[in-house]
């Protein structure tokens, strides 16, 4: 199963929307048949890759164990039914380590098996699975994605000064990091003002990567600019915004250049960003990388939508500017955000913190947001 969650983790960055699933498929004394991950998505499977890899080794499958990172799906998608295939093949044993929270699947793919007469076993690995897929798993339980926010702030918390400069308060080192939880995400989101004040590509540069995640800004007021630099790059962008004429000039320039728009307002001349978060679950985004400045940070905030944070802090004090999050301040301790920390690492010069909102990883169990 160690060997499967490897296989799992090595397709980071291109099985969206798909979930990182490895298989591992063994013989009665535990001699490797076969192994493979999820390809990008419309192609096989990991359990698809694992059967072709024992018969391009020439191994037969008949009566082996399948090692598998999530329940094989028992739906027909892009591709057909994993637990078919496993039937056919003559597997006669999976071990799975976590059930599949796909409403088309959850736990139909184990009873498919079972029927076949193939031994179904919960096995190890459980917290990798979930944590490699919290993306995944969130926009099956919870509609939404997950919602990670990115920020390159001082060690005081300045991620821009009061005069708007911003680049770069980090080191090139941690720049390349970001590119690489870029890489991972379905989507980028950011707003207006990023755009206007930055003129950013926001695409991924400086990592190797399979596919170009979604581009999503929300523009209350259809200010983006046709020319902007966010359009070079290959990939879909989105725009939300508070504007209902979608047939006028600004909004057919913006057609033109490829964009998607889509009116989602909150009655107050806004984004409604609440909205926007789990609309894109229809779009397929199950993690959600934001780039963007206080003003949207403080409206995800506000609505309970950020799972965590991707702090990089420079080991400066800038004494002054632009915080994480324009939000009001605090007037009792009893109020603050409880955050749990995740990882400390050092990139370059810099600390890379991640945070995680206290609670979150329980995707809405227990009713949250």
């Amino acid at each position: 199963m160690a060997q499967a969650q490897e296989l799992a983790a090595s397709a980071l960055f291109r099985t969206s929307p798909n979930p990182r699933v490895g298989c591992v498929i063994v013989d009665s004394q535990g001699r490797l048949l076969g192994q493979g991950a999820t390809q990008p998505a419309g192609q096989a499977h990991a359990e698809v890759m694992a059967l072709r890899d024992a018969r391009t080794r020439g191994h037969s499958t008949q009566g082996a164990t399948a090692y598998v990172t999530l329940e094989p799906c028992a739906h027909h998608g892009r591709t057909g039914p994993c637990c078919d295939a496993l039937i056919e093949a003559g597997i006669g044993k999976v071990v799975a380590s976590l059930a599949d929270p796909n409403p088309r699947v959850g736990g139909q793919g184990f009873e498919r098996l079972r029927a076949a007469g193939v031994e179904v076993e919960i096995g190890d690995g459980a917290d990798q699975a979930w944590e490699l897929n919290l993306g995944f798993f969130s926009r099956m339980l919870r509609g939404r994605p997950w919602v990670r926010a990115k920020v390159a702030a001082s060690l005081d918390g300045i991620t821009a000064l009061s005069n708007g400069q911003s680049q770069w308060i980090t080191s090139a080192e941690a720049r390349h990091d970001g590119h690489a939880w870029r890489a991972r995400s379905c989507a980028i989101l950011t707003g207006i003002g990023t755009v206007l004040a930055d003129n950013p590509r926001l695409d991924v540069r400086e990592v190797e990567t399979f596919r170009q995640p979604t581009l999503i800004v929300a523009d209350s007021q259809l200010q983006t600019p046709p020319d902007a630099a966010l359009f070079a790059a290959q990939r879909k962008v989105v725009i939300y915004t508070a504007v209902s004429d979608l047939a006028s000039s600004r909004a057919l320039a913006l057609a033109e250049r490829g964009a998607q728009l889509l009116c989602m307002p909150d009655g107050q001349g806004r984004v409604d960003v609440r909205a926007m978060i789990h609309d894109l679950a229809r779009l397929e985004v199950n993690e959600l990388h934001v780039e963007a400045g206080h003003r949207l940070n403080a409206a995800l905030v506000e609505a309970g939508l950020v799972d965590e944070w991707l702090a990089y802090l420079a080991p400066k004090l800038l004494w002054g500017g632009a915080g994480w999050a324009d939000v009001p301040s605090l007037s009792r301790l009893a109020d603050a955000q409880a955050m749990s920390f995740q990882s400390v690492a050092s990139v370059g010069d810099d600390l890379r913190v991640i945070l995680r909102k206290v609670g979150a990883d329980r995707l809405g169990v227990d009713g949250s947001t």
